[in-house]
């Protein structure tokens, strides 16, 4: 018999409310405040929490941020008579189950209740299966292969010295996990971690994310900011794909590493810092100091330990392993079932080159997971969800041309007003079509394939004025 802790300061409500659920069969109590929310759902027990989001003293998006530290953690539908864009947005962010508006439909609340409580046993059943199995991480560095255990020594014997360590490898194959791993082993583990990519920044905004600036340096330089490798005193940088860095700036990492100093834009002291610096690239960079597109003094001062990341096509052995990791992680991220691999799964795992790599499979396995009906993923399952480097070329180039004549044909149409918001509605409804389609009419699922909350796609099948022909199935639909 399910426990439901209804949490308002309306009492009426508590009474209503508890009366309508103990009819059918729920045990019911109730809490006028976070706080004694909080006293009762820590005692444990408790299945299902229906808060409000006004509440005296604590309110209501605080409560269930301190509920989501209860180990279980109860499912939680939020329910306002005041909704807004930001509560709405924060109360998904934190992981409701659903977000309700008062007054609501007795009979739509009910369904979401039980809907909300089957979800949160199946939480309760995968961990029980998991047993002592620790949580999936992303920042792991997973593989038994030959090839990773001697990556792992490597980590063992740089972390603990102030060493510079170069991580060279295919895009995809995790060098920033490794970046960070050699970052928690070390001596410096509970000191700043600043990850800085040195392609994502801009070339003109690289300089001062970097290194910071003085008043005045530039036009809009108000005050005075400080940079990344400064706010990392005592900890480490992370220089992503520092192959592709300016050479200007390459000049100004060089003077770090060889005098431990800085200088900010538009500043003529020199500034110590004490930071460990670990780089990462899959460029050539011996090809790229012959071009001198990048520096030699620089290329050997990076160089004193290097770590070269194997590709996934030379460990396949790891596969499995990986896939049922990533899997895992996935399932929790999503709160979805993890369905498991069937063997025809892993040998379609097994049988594809993944140019992608490690990241290419996890993005596999997300997309898969997504569209699965809760059993074991099947080899076709899997091979839908993979990218095929042999299907690219001509057979991408008509669909392409076809967009292409269509966005043409829709900027130069002389009766459009606003021909680029038209298009962009066009093609968000079409995106949102498809995404319900594939998903069987499950908009929490759609939402996810979108990348949008469930709020969000709500507003947007309203706004584009969906029919939703889809069948509508399982929980979050």
């Amino acid at each position: 018999m399910s426990t439901i802790l209804i949490v308002d300061d309306d009492a009426q409500l508590r009474r209503s409310f508890s009366k309508l659920l103990a009819d059918r069969g729920y045990v019911v109590e109730t809490a006028a405040s976070g706080e004694q929310c909080l006293e009762r759902a820590g005692q444990g027990g408790v299945d299902l929490v229906i808060q409000d989001v006004r509440l005296p003293g604590m309110d209501g998006l605080e409560t269930f941020s301190r509920l989501r530290e209860l180990e279980p953690t109860p499912q939680v539908i939020v329910m306002t008579a005041f909704g807004t864009m930001e509560t709405a947005v924060e109360a998904t962010k934190l992981g409701a189950y659903d977000y309700v508006l008062k007054p609501f439909d007795i009979p739509t609340m009910l369904d979401l209740i039980e809907k909300a409580l089957e979800a949160g046993e199946r939480r309760r059943d995968m961990a029980e299966k998991a047993g002592m199995e620790p949580r999936a991480s992303m920042d792991a560095v997973l593989g038994r292969s030959a090839a990773m255990q001697e990556v792992y020594k490597s980590i063992g014997r740089v972390a603990p010295t102030d060493a510079t360590v170069l991580v060279r490898g295919e895009s995809g194959t995790g060098k920033e996990l490794v970046a960070r791993a050699i970052y928690q082993y070390s001596s410096r583990a509970n000191k700043p971690f600043s990850v800085i990519n040195c392609v994502a920044i801009p070339e003109t905004l690289l300089e001062s994310e970097l290194f910071g600036y003085e008043k005045g340096a530039f036009t809009g330089a108000s005050s005075r900011r400080i940079g990344k490798i400064e706010l990392a005193q005592r900890g480490t940088v992370f220089l992503d794909e520092i192959g592709d860095m300016p050479l200007a700036i390459q000049a100004k990492i060089l003077r770090l590493l060889q005098e431990k100093t800085i200088e900010r834009l538009g500043g003529g002291d020199a500034i110590p810092v004490d930071v460990r610096i670990i780089a990462a690239t899959n460029r050539d960079l011996e090809k790229a100091v012959r071009e001198g597109t990048f520096r030699e003094d620089l290329y050997f001062r990076l160089k004193v330990v290097t770590l070269m990341l194997p590709p996934l096509r030379e460990r396949h052995d790891d596969i499995p392993l990986l896939a049922r990791h990533f899997l895992s992680l996935h399932a929790q991220e999503m709160d979805l079932s993890n369905p498991g691999l069937t063997q025809e799964a892993e040998s379609a795992l097994l049988r594809y080159p993944w140019p992608g790599n490690v990241r290419e499979l996890s993005n596999c396995l997300q997309k898969a997971i997504i569209f699965s009906k809760g059993a074991p993923l099947s080899g076709k399952e899997v091979e839908s969800s993979l990218r095929h480097p042999a299907a690219k070329g001509t057979a991408e180039a008509a669909p392409r041309d076809a967009m292409k004549r269509w966005a043409q044909d829709a900027l130069l149409s002389s009766q459009a007003e606003k021909p680029y918001e038209n298009a962009m509605d066009a093609v968000s409804s079409l995106l949102i079509q498809s995404a319900l389609e594939m998903t069987d009419g499950n908009k929490t699922r759609a939402a996810k394939l979108l990348g949008l909350t469930r709020p969000t796609l709500l507003a947007k099948i309203d706004k584009h004025r969906l029919a939703l022909s889809a069948k509508v199935t399982g929980p979050g639909s």
